[in-house]
């Protein structure tokens, strides 16, 4: 997945280095992609920063018992969170009638930096799945996984995996002046006018960042689904509707964005002038200032699923909400239980037991009461008689 950010550069710099560029000083307005970019970033920073933040703090400082989902949500805050810091350059950039004026590092670190965050995103998402997926249909597996030092391991495994997937980012992003002799920069995909290398780049990150993952995540999810009505019984968790509403959020905010990246392979196959190439580059700026989204929605979604905590918590109700994804809770109490879904029979079968048990008891006790009684008896008659 090449960029979520540099849809927004897109809508400056477009495909193109004259299709859509910033306006020049004596251009009179600002054209529509670029109010319709400056929008969608006032928009994301203004709900998804603090919105991050915020997630961040209620897990760091509020959440008193943190379940594995819990945690992959803090990872995704703090991504997201670093992501949308990008914004003001991006403002600046769309607004400032200058085009990009930080430098070639900064254009190539910025978009790195951006395409780590939506690789890390789809993998932690990937990770929660196969945490649900591990928890119902192999209980006890899941058991032995779920310690920390384990999914600090898993975590960190997907942020080197993102970091490592992401690098061929800088290698297409350039900075080039919007025209010859022209002091006004561009931050823009580069290919090196090679049709193999823009294949390379928007094919391999709509597969790694998107089929692939997302194949596993509904691979997961409907293994699931199977299991649960196979067993005839089902749990109500909050760890499964928190999940099934981030990936809601991703396909909606991607699914344009790699559509267009398949459309884009397509129309460079069929050569330069192809109308599908040409569909493809109109389209891109849009799609990916609309991904750009994705970044800043996951916190409004927990305000949003956590609404009845919020009169009996206050602030306090996404750790509430939090705390209520700890599908762990129920098995740490017992050694005889893992999960509420693989060990239903067994508690049932653990009470019968203690049921048969309980009456047992009081059966014997009741004979061992009615024997003394009997003794009591023949005790008061030998007194008597010897009176």
């Amino acid at each position: 997945m090449a960029t979520l950010v540099p849809a927004n550069t897109s809508v400056l710099s477009g495909p193109n280095q004259s299709s859509i560029a910033p306006a020049a000083p004596s251009t009179p307005s600002m054209p529509l992609s670029h109010q319709i970019g400056i929008a969608i970033l006032v928009i994301a920073f203004v709900f998804g920063f603090p919105g991050n933040l915020f997630v961040v703090w209620s897990v760091l400082c509020r959440v008193r018992r943190r379940s594995v989902t819990c945690l992959l949500i803090l990872n995704l805050a703090v991504a997201d969170a670093l992501v949308l810091l990008s914004a003001p350059l991006f403002l600046r950039y769309l607004a400032g009638d200058r085009g990009w004026e930080f430098g070639s590092a900064v254009c190539k670190t910025v978009h790195y930096l951006c395409c780590v965050n939506m690789y890390a995103s789809i993998y932690l998402i990937c990770l929660m799945s196969l945490d649900r997926w591990l928890a119902v249909t192999k209980p006890f597996l899941s058991q032995r996984l779920r310690t920390k030092k384990r999914l600090l391991s898993f975590m960190l495994g997907i942020w080197v995996m993102a970091f490592l997937m992401a690098l061929p980012m800088p290698f297409y992003r350039s900075v080039w002046p919007i025209r010859p002799g022209v002091p006004i920069y561009l931050c823009k995909p580069y290919h090196w006018d090679s049709d193999t290398h823009e294949i390379f780049q928007y094919l391999i990150e709509t597969i790694l960042g998107f089929l692939l993952p997302y194949t596993f995540i509904l691979f997961c999810y409907i293994s699931v689904i199977c299991r649960l009505r196979s067993a005839m019984f089902h749990r109500k968790g909050r760890g499964n509707f928190l999940i099934l509403l981030i990936i809601a959020a991703f396909t909606v905010f991607w699914l344009p964005y790699h559509l267009v990246n398949i459309l884009q392979v397509i129309g460079v196959k069929q050569g330069s002038s192809s109308s599908v190439l040409s569909a493809a580059k109109v389209a891109r700026p849009n799609v990916t200032a609309f991904a750009f989204l994705s970044s800043s929605v996951n916190p409004v979604l927990y305000v949003f699923a956590g609404s009845s905590h919020i009169r009996q918590a206050g602030l306090g109700f996404m750790a509430k909400l939090f705390e209520g994804t700890n599908s762990e809770s129920g098995s740490t109490r017992s050694s005889r239980g893992s999960n509420a879904e693989s060990s239903v029979f067994t508690k049932l079968s653990v009470k019968l037991s203690r049921k048969g048990d309980e009456r047992r008891d009081e059966i014997l006790g009741g004979e061992d009461e009615t024997t003394a009684d009997m003794h009591n008896r023949d005790e008061m008659k030998t007194l008597t008689t010897l009176h």
